[in-house]
């Protein structure tokens, strides 16, 4: 089998309004366009990936990821078989620097051609499931504490039983909103929270104590992404386990954070990492040195929700159990543009035993949504 063309597709599906993500030095979420890409072969199995394309989170977007996909990935890729996945993306760094969203929409599609030229769900070919099922945690934005409190509420009527409320905005009104949160959501509910790099160290330190109060099991990304060195620092001060998010991208980055003592856990992301395999090689990593992870997310549809699942289906390293993934962008949207999406629900995340990530383009919405 050989690759024949790579299509890309930009693509903006709404938001559900009540869940827009406001948070600290992130700013807000209203928005998500992505690239769906597409390998064509010449044996008629396509295989399906997607990049998040929020520049403020990753420097790339929709016409940037086209280009360099098909200015120097294309090139690259035409005429090899999409099979050898481990191989073909060993070349992906010949082509351009980082841009690690766009490079794991095209090496996403390659695992789900291998998985559907082989006739396996993409976890078998990682080895098998080590779990079944992904327990998952939901996202109460950083919004007033009385508006907080009731989506958390929400959140627990439809079943989650972990969540994370966005703080790092000022340091008053993050310890007002999450015992809003707790107040409402009970004792019995896992709660962390994400400053998403919105705290200095010093601040990062006194709320990071105050909120204790309210039962928090974890603080994600307290500090700015590049102050890893003060983050060891609020580390050596913190009562609550720290996930380094923002911080990590490569497998390089995890090395850093783990040298430095910075973290006791890691968020791995798909397109952070540049693909699932780079992504599985985290995880394996942070398991070698004793650290833990979990899945973040950047909301993203169907497709990258997929590659979640089978990632964290089949990585031990992944500590869901301990540290609930953020496998929920579906459930933010008023739509997505797959026909079937895999069985994920609040509080589990479940795969198929369809071949490659399971699931399929709904081409109707893929056009109603397109960007024109």
């Amino acid at each position: 089998m050989k690759i024949t063309r790579i299509e890309t597709i930009p693509v903006r599906v709404p938001l559900k309004a009540e869940f827009a993500i406001r948070a600290g030095r992130g700013g807000s979420h209203i928005v998500s366009p992505f690239l769906l890409v597409k390998v064509h072969t010449d044996e008629g199995i396509v295989g399906i990936g997607e990049a998040s394309c929020t520049p403020r989170w990753s420097g790339e977007d929709q016409v940037t990821g086209a280009h360099l996909i098909h200015t120097y990935l294309e090139p690259l890729l035409v005429g090899e078989d999409p099979t050898m996945v481990e191989e073909l993306t060993k070349k992906f760094r010949l082509a351009f620097a980082e841009n690690y969203f766009t490079k794991a929409a095209v090496e996403m599609a390659l695992w789900d051609i291998a998985g559907k030229a082989a006739g396996k769900p993409v976890y078998e070919l990682f080895g098998g499931k080590v779990r079944e099922f992904v327990p998952t945690k939901w996202s109460v934005s950083g919004l007033e504490p009385e508006k907080a409190a009731g989506i958390a509420k929400w959140a627990v009527a439809q079943g989650f039983k972990a969540m994370k409320v966005k703080v790092g905005i000022e340091p008053d009104g993050d310890v007002e909103r999450v015992q809003a949160v707790r107040q409402a959501v009970g004792a019995g509910i896992k709660l962390g929270v994400d400053a998403n790099g919105g705290w200095t160290p010093e601040a990062a330190v006194n709320t990071i104590e105050r909120l204790c109060a309210f039962g928090i099991c974890f603080a994600e990304q307290p500090v700015p992404p590049e102050d890893i060195a003060l983050m060891a620092g609020v580390r050596k001060k913190s009562r609550v386990p720290l996930i380094a998010d923002e911080s990590i991208y490569t497998l390089q980055d995890a090395k850093t954070l783990a040298v430095l003592g910075a973290a006791d856990v890691i968020s791995i992301y798909v397109g952070k990492a540049g693909g699932l395999g780079p992504a599985r090689k985290i995880a394996g990593f942070a398991e070698s040195v004793g650290l833990k992870c979990t899945l973040g997310s950047n909301l993203e549809l169907g497709v990258g929700s997929a590659a979640m699942v089978h990632l964290a289906l089949a990585s031990r390293g992944i500590t869901a159990e301990e540290f609930p993934c953020d496998i929920i962008g579906p459930l933010f949207y008023e739509d997505d543009i797959v026909r079937e999406p895999l069985p994920i629900k609040p509080g589990e995340a479940r795969a198929n035993d369809k071949p490659g990530l399971g699931v399929e383009l709904d081409e109707e919405k893929v056009e109603r949504y397109r960007v024109k």
